[in-house]
């Protein structure tokens, strides 16, 4: 069975392995690079109870497992790591009791409680871990292609490939994994609203300095709004840190992403004010990303309706990096056996919600 995966994204990737280890011929296709987008630029934080209670909790559970397996099995490359995880305020107090004050911030974080252990919470590199599934998937036959597809080939209404720069290329299956911009497939293909939700990140070149210690923060900022900054140190002596958010256009090209004005120096500055380390620490990467959400807060991850052979599976805003392994895995159960047995993914069924009108598909130029 041939299966065309349309993104180059973690959970792109993540299919594409899933499913060259079982023995499809697999193409995944990308516009512009592996990990090029929110894939490259997120923080590759795991966590395997924070979404207990809601209809992510097997999926995060079961991914945050296949974290685990698969940085053993594969001898993963990509900083998979244990971490303990608190929470706090920045600047002002609480009116909890601080529970510590880890050694490398500063007095004005309060730290009132300790979030996940190194039991429960967890972290890679995710350009890194991104481009390790995609190595994986070689391994086992996978091909990249680099491409823009424009459309979807169909025979008797079902699908047969895609329309790509200008050619066609054959397929058995057809998988939309384009994060965001999954949306310019509903140009083509009955699929809900998908959105892109910006945000800015910084990394710094902290070396040894900081210890696995991820933090999750709020701070008031002078002027009123309320910013929630979250730390992340990595086992390559880097630290990622991110906490402003925005809802600017989505461009039609991910080469295109830049961070808004202002928004970078406002970080900067409460970078300043969290840690004497980030402080005097050299910056490696100034960014932005869009995440894919939906209407509901819930991926999509399943057949699309109607167009046989179709599939999409995006939607997974925050928890892209986590719960990519376990929808890679679900999603080659379901293409390659009929149904997915691992997760059960009837929660996340793109029909549960309406599709786009084709002609309301606009993208930023």
């Amino acid at each position: 069975m041939r299966v065309l995966i349309v993104g180059g994204g973690v959970i792109g990737t993540s299919i594409a392995y899933q499913l060259a280890a079982r023995g499809a011929d697999v193409v995944v296709i990308e516009r512009s690079a592996i990990a090029c987008a929110a894939s490259g630029k997120s923080g590759g934080f795991l966590a395997l109870d924070w979404c207990d209670g809601t209809a992510l909790m097997p999926l995060a559970r079961r991914s945050f497992a296949l974290h685990a397996e698969l940085a053993e099995a594969r001898a993963g490359d990509w900083g998979y790591r244990r971490m303990t995880t608190y929470g706090g305020t920045v600047g002002r107090r609480s009116g909890r009791t601080p529970c510590c004050r880890p050694g490398w911030v500063s007095r004005e974080v309060a730290i009132n409680s300790q979030l996940g252990s190194t039991g429960t919470t967890a972290q890679v590199q995710p350009a890194a871990f991104t481009a390790g599934m995609m190595r994986a998937a070689e391994v086992h036959g996978a091909e990249l292609r680099l491409g823009r597809v424009t459309g979807l080939l169909r025979r008797g209404g079902d699908a047969a490939g895609v329309h790509l720069d200008g050619e066609t290329l054959d397929g058995d299956a057809v998988v939309i994994a384009m994060g965001p911009w999954s949306v310019l497939a509903a140009q083509w293909l009955p699929l809900p609203p998908i959105y892109g939700l910006k945000g800015h990140s910084l990394v710094f070149d902290t070396g040894a300095t900081i210890p696995p210690e991820a933090l999750f923060l709020e701070y008031a900022e002078p002027a009123g709004s309320m910013l929630s900054p979250e730390v992340f140190p990595r086992a390559n002596g880097t630290t990622y840190v991110c906490g402003i958010s925005s809802e600017a256009p989505l461009p039609v090209d991910p080469d295109l992403v830049t961070p808004d004005d202002g928004a970078i120096d406002r970080l900067k500055a409460l970078c300043e004010r969290m840690s004497p380390v980030l402080a005097r620490s050299p910056i490696l990467a100034s960014q932005a990303c869009y995440r894919p959400v939906t209407q509901d807060g819930l991926p999509l991850i399943g057949a699309v309706p109607g167009v046989r052979g179709t599939y999409v599976a995006t939607g997974h805003g925050v928890w892209g990096i986590l719960n990519a392994p376990a929808t890679g895995e679900a999603m080659a159960e379901l293409i390659l056996d009929g149904t997915a047995r691992a997760v059960d993914l009837s929660p996340f069924d793109p029909a549960r919600l309406t599709p786009l009108d084709p002609g309301r598909v606009a993208v930023r130029s």
